[in-house]
């Protein structure tokens, strides 16, 4: 998913092409999901993103720009179900870590979730929690989304889903990660 207008980083352009150690957000994000198991690609797009667009390798699918959920349920109708959905803004993802995402898939819809603990340690901003277990948990951006209604939520402890690049902190820290000798 790469057509938000991304108007809480206030960086001055479009979200997915904001650079993170000179590649932009939506390139590591593709990266990330070329090099996982998983067997297609897209790039959910939106007219408030022209030039991410215009720029995305992957396969497009031109969403209305209507927000993100009406955006996602547009791509979905053209390409089914189930579907691992992605967030462009996570500098940090891993082929291995979309691979512990689908391999904890049971068949319903599922939510990847990290501790807010996590978020909170990292420094990076908290946007939604959701209860669970005797602990907060934060939606990553990364979800499964089958048939039915039901809603599973499994917690990953790994910084690679915890940090959301939506605010310049979130930026500054994603940097700071990158470049040390914990995440490449």
């Amino acid at each position: 998913m790469c057509g938000g207008r991304g108007t809480r980083l206030d960086v001055g352009g479009e979200k997915p092409l904001v650079e993170i150690g000179g590649r932009a957000l939506v390139d590591r994000v593709a990266d990330a999901l070329t090099a996982s198991s998983i067997d297609r690609a897209y790039a959910v797009t939106s007219p408030n993103a022209p030039r991410t667009r215009e720029y995305v390798s992957l396969p497009r699918i031109d969403a209305p720009g209507d927000g993100y959920v009406p955006d996602l349920q547009y791509a979905l109708d053209r390409i089914g179900r189930p579907v691992l959905t992605v967030a462009a803004d996570l500098p940090l993802l891993a082929a291995e870590t979309i691979d512990a995402v689908v391999t904890s898939h049971e068949g319903t819809s599922m939510t990847a979730c990290v501790p807010v603990a996590l978020k909170r340690r990292l420094g990076v901003t908290i946007d939604t929690t959701v209860p669970a277990d005797g602990r907060d948990l934060a939606p990553s951006g990364v979800n499964v989304i089958a048939a039915g209604d039901q809603d599973r939520r499994i917690v990953f402890e790994t910084p690679r889903l915890a940090v959301n690049v939506n605010h310049v902190r979130d930026l500054q820290v994603a940097e700071a990660l990158r470049r040390s000798e914990v995440l490449p």
